[in-house]
């Protein structure tokens, strides 16, 4: 694990929080599927604040990620990229909870362009 505190989680550190995680039995209630989804990613908060992340999963609604530090709930932009596109996303990020190692695992929605 990097020295940084705010570092961005290597895909090792993800696997291993992922397989911490496990898989629930139970069945999944929400609305769109979910496919796992391991790119860099970075958080911008409202007070410009960025932090280094990877995403966890991605459906048509939202987004799960693992950053080091907390991010408060509210409206942040995702910024991910490719090797050929740039996206870039506005997210309302409903929850963040400690995980592992001193990182947090953070999941919101996306907001359409008319959201306020």
């Amino acid at each position: 694990m990097s020295a940084d505190p705010w570092s961005r989680p290597t895909l090792e550190d993800l696997q291993r929080i992922l397989e911490s995680i496990g898989k629930s039995d139970r069945e999944n209630l929400r609305e769109a599927e979910r496919l796992e989804l391991s790119v860099p990613a970075e958080i911008t908060t409202m007070r410009g604040n960025t932090i280094s992340a990877m995403t966890r999963e991605i459906s048509r609604l939202g987004i799960g990620m693992v950053h080091r530090g907390a991010v408060s709930p509210g409206e942040v932009t995702v910024r991910m990229a490719s090797e050929t596109r740039k996206f870039e996303y506005r997210v309302l990020i409903e929850w963040c909870h400690p995980c592992e190692n001193g990182m947090f695992l953070s999941g919101g929605r996306f907001l359409r362009k008319s959201d306020d």
